[in-house]
């Protein structure tokens, strides 16, 4: 075991040079190092031998080493304004957790849950999308499958591995809160990713409001085809007696709101609320951004006391609770994409990809949504985001055609991961989610949603003036 895993550990700095080898014999040094540098992070991002968070900080070491990007450039990415916003949500949503919000709102959610093993499925789904819309989908993960697996034992389900009853609801709650994430900016990593590269591109912000008006009816459309797929799949029973009951249940035992509660709540509604109508007051208070703005609530939590007169949030159980790892592998990424663009990398590796037959119509639009998808179901999809959206950029500038419709497909493609069990399926396996099922059920809705992904970003880019422009 030992043995295996430093083999694990090694190989990535063994590709890393041997991709250096081979590449600087073709294009420049930096822009080898570059790639390369792509290539580790990648395989470390896929094998594991180290924290998926601790591989996000391989730019800084490895840039100070072959110098190709100035180092306060990799090091700013690790501070960024977008880490800034999470640090303030990630402070919100520790709150909600202390005083135990997030389980009441997600338990009041499912107290109207039938008994049909349909409308389960259903409202398992809808609820894991929709609280990933405004949540980080790891945070919805660990609220709701607990839950879920709770439910189930309670109604006689106790082996939950390979139970043909149990799994149809796992794959809803971990896939609805995989691909939800990208209903709003502040549903994922990834998505404040690629809002950094449209803002840069375009040169303006990029406000919240833009983002809803652009991805909802995409994510309505993959929610009822998700929808769809998950009741196709074969049910043993067609009804589940006493889900309804047990919520209701566990509801009441949470007794009524407290005053934690529902500071923790207005928190997060007035800084959600003041995100989106930015451009009402943007021109009074023009460096205010969303960013600032969740980080400002953020830091009432360390002022504002609870029913018992008690700190909503002390800094120990800040510094204990904030998903560091998740902003180590946001900033990674952005590191790496920062690597790869000033070196030039990513117009090499468009270089490549365009000598397919590509033209900018829908078999372009198809081949970068493959790609995306590829990345993300073997990465996290910031990670994957992170390396795509620079070469996406890349590849369609090569091709003279406007980035923007392929960026925001790309956005969409790296949001829809479904089969191995990494990132917020690695929660439900942990709970009784067989690999095996994950694997067999998601090949086949990664492969379909990738071409209904496909197929949508190329009907918006033609016939919707809006998926055109920012």
């Amino acid at each position: 075991m030992k043995k295996y895993s430093s083999l694990n550990t090694l190989s990535g700095p063994i590709l890393f040079f041997v991709v250096l080898g081979i590449l600087s014999q073709l294009i420049s040094f930096k822009q080898a190092a570059a790639i390369a540098t792509i290539c580790w992070m990648g395989l470390w991002w896929v094998l594991r031998p180290v924290n998926i968070a601790v591989t996000a900080l391989l730019p800084i070491p490895i840039n100070a080493f072959f110098g190709m990007v100035p180092m306060d450039g990799i090091i700013s990415k690790y501070f960024s304004e977008i880490v800034v916003l999470l640090v303030g949500s990630d402070l919100i949503s520790l709150v909600w957790e202390k005083t135990h919000l997030d389980k009441r709102l997600a338990i009041k959610s499912l107290c109207g849950i039938g008994t049909s093993m349909r409308q389960q499925i259903t409202v398992w789904l809808v609820a894991s999308t929709v609280l990933s819309i405004f949540l980080p989908n790891v945070v919805v993960v660990m609220i709701l499958v607990p839950v879920a697996v709770s439910m189930l034992k309670f109604l006689g389900q106790e082996n939950i591995t390979n139970n043909p009853i149990a799994t149809p609801i796992l794959l809803a709650l971990v896939w609805g809160a995989g691909f939800g994430g990208f209903g709003s900016p502040l549903g994922g990593a990834s998505n404040l990713v690629a809002i950094s590269y449209l803002e840069k591109l375009t040169g303006q912000e990029f406000m919240y409001v833009d983002w809803i008006i652009r991805f909802l009816p995409l994510l309505f459309i993959l929610l009822l085809f998700i929808l769809a797929f998950l009741l196709r799949l074969p049910l043993p029973v067609d009804h589940l007696e006493g889900g309804k009951e047990y919520f209701r249940s566990v509801y009441a035992e949470l007794g009524p709101m407290k005053k934690g509660e529902k500071l923790g709540l207005w928190l997060f509604a007035l800084a959600t609320i003041l995100a989106f109508i930015r451009p009402l007051y943007v021109e009074y208070l023009p460096l205010m951004k969303p960013a600032y703005v969740f980080f400002f609530f953020g830091m009432l939590t360390f002022v504002l006391r609870d029913e018992k007169e008690q700190l909503l949030l002390t800094w120990n159980e800040a510094e204990k609770g904030i998903m560091w790892g998740m902003i180590f592998l946001f900033s990674g990424g952005l590191a790496l994409g920062k690597l790869i663009t000033d070196t030039g990398a990513a117009t090499e590796i468009a270089k490549v990809i365009t000598l397919l037959p590509l033209s900018g119509g829908v078999e372009t639009m198809f081949s970068l949504t493959l790609f995306a998808t590829f990345l993300t179901e073997i990465s996290s999809n910031t990670a994957a985001a992170s390396i795509a959206i620079p070469v996406v950029q890349s590849i369609t500038t090569e091709l003279g055609v406007n980035p923007v419709p392929y960026i925001l497909t790309t956005i969409v493609a790296v949001n829809c991961a479904f089969i191995l069990p990494v990132s917020t399926r690695a929660v439900g396996v942990t709970y009784g989610l067989s690999p095996d099922d994950l694997m067999k059920h998601g090949v086949r809705l990664s492969v379909l949603c990738m071409l209904l992904v496909s197929a949508l970003g190329y009907v918006c880019m033609q016939f919707w003036p809006l998926f055109n422009h920012i």
